[in-house]
């Protein structure tokens, strides 16, 4: 058992700068391979773990974003191949891990994590439920990719994605209802009164890997619905089958990611354009002023002609002298929600014209 002193508590994270440990990462010679999981499942003392976790994965030279909560866990990260087998064993040594499912990622174009952070929470996705909305040992069924492709064949189905409108925006499944939300918190009551009369259908429900459409199934099927389904695995999962099988694919575009990566490319249908030009393009990018650090999609060419900014404003900012930049972020507060609101669906060509 771990004291949670000061010193131990910074004994058990990582303090690399990123520009350090993105040095430290260019320097590695080893293959890395990025996977994700997750399971709900009671977690009696979670930062107690949390500390076991940090000392047996930092060793491993895991890097990734791990969220632990008394309901379970979710994992994303990446871990040198070599490591893995070894990764696999010291996960299953944790009772509530036994036999715990990956998904490996479908694209390793470079690194995905820069640090190993994990962090204890109230819930491992946040979703504004209480217990009485839900019960999650009532889930709807689990569909493997297969099953998944063939349902939507049906026209009389109805396929729902359970992820953020920037997600869906640069990738989905044909047909898919894609909420303008942005939060799966928001999401969930947006999704039932969408459906409301929709009660007796077939619906299906699909997210990056599977652990948004547990809450979402359990949760609409406690309001009512009769034939709740889930994409067991999510796209990753759905992905690697299609590729398996040869078959082609219906979800169209990107499937955004969560880490450095951004996306991985599930076909080569661009969805969306850029938010400066109106060019097709899919790219997220944050902006280059990092007091802004907005993330939008822009294109090369207004990559190239906005030094990765996403206004003048922001262009203006980061060509100012170094110790004045720094004055300028250091000046800045954090964004309130009606900011933040307004940050999800920037109208960047009305402010660059």
């Amino acid at each position: 058992m771990f004291r949670h002193t000061h010193s131990a508590m910074r004994k058990y994270v990582n303090n690399l700068s990123r520009p350090e440990a993105e040095a430290k990462i260019a320097s590695e010679q080893d293959k890395r391979m990025t996977v994700s999981f997750y399971r709900y499942v009671i977690i009696a003392n979670p930062k107690e773990l949390r500390d076991q976790l940090f000392i047996e994965w930092n060793k491993l030279g895991v890097l990734g974003r791990i969220y632990l909560a008394e309901e379970g866990i979710n994992a994303q990260f990446s871990i040198p191949a070599k490591n893995w087998d070894t990764f696999v064993t010291s996960l299953y040594s944790h009772p509530e891990f036994a036999n715990m499912p990956f998904k490996i990622a479908v694209e390793e174009p470079g690194f995905s994590f820069v640090k190993l952070t994990i962090k204890v929470k109230k819930q491992i996705v946040a979703d504004g439920l209480t217990a009485n909305d839900y019960d999650i040992t009532n889930v709807g069924n689990h569909l493997s990719p297969e099953e998944f492709h063939t349902a939507m064949e049906d026209p009389d189905t109805i396929v729902v994605d359970m992820r953020n409108h920037y997600e869906s925006r640069i990738g989905k499944f044909e047909g898919a209802i894609a909420p303008d939300c942005d939060t799966f918190k928001e999401e969930l009551p947006m999704v039932k009164d969408m459906l409301q009369d929709k009660k007796d259908k077939k619906v299906l429900l699909y997210c990056t890997g599977g652990i948004r459409c547990e809450k979402a199934s359990a949760y609409l099927k406690h309001e009512g619905f009769k034939d709740v389904n889930q994409l067991h695995g999510g796209i990753i999962n759905y992905a690697h089958k299609m590729k398996e099988l040869g078959k082609e694919s219906k979800f169209k575009g990107k499937n955004y990611v969560f880490d450095d990566r951004g996306a991985e490319a599930i076909t080569n249908d661009i969805l969306s354009e850029c938010d400066q030009c109106d060019s097709a393009c899919d790219t997220f990018t944050n902006c280059a002023n990092l007091a802004c650090n907005l993330l939008f999609i822009q294109c090369n060419s207004c990559k190239e002609k906005m030094n990765g900014a996403c206004t003048p404003h922001c262009k203006e900012v980061i060509a100012l002298p170094e110790e004045e930049y720094k004055a300028y972020r250091k000046a800045q507060t954090p964004t309130n929600t009606a900011i933040f609101k307004s940050r999800q669906r920037p109208n960047l060509k009305l402010q660059q014209a």
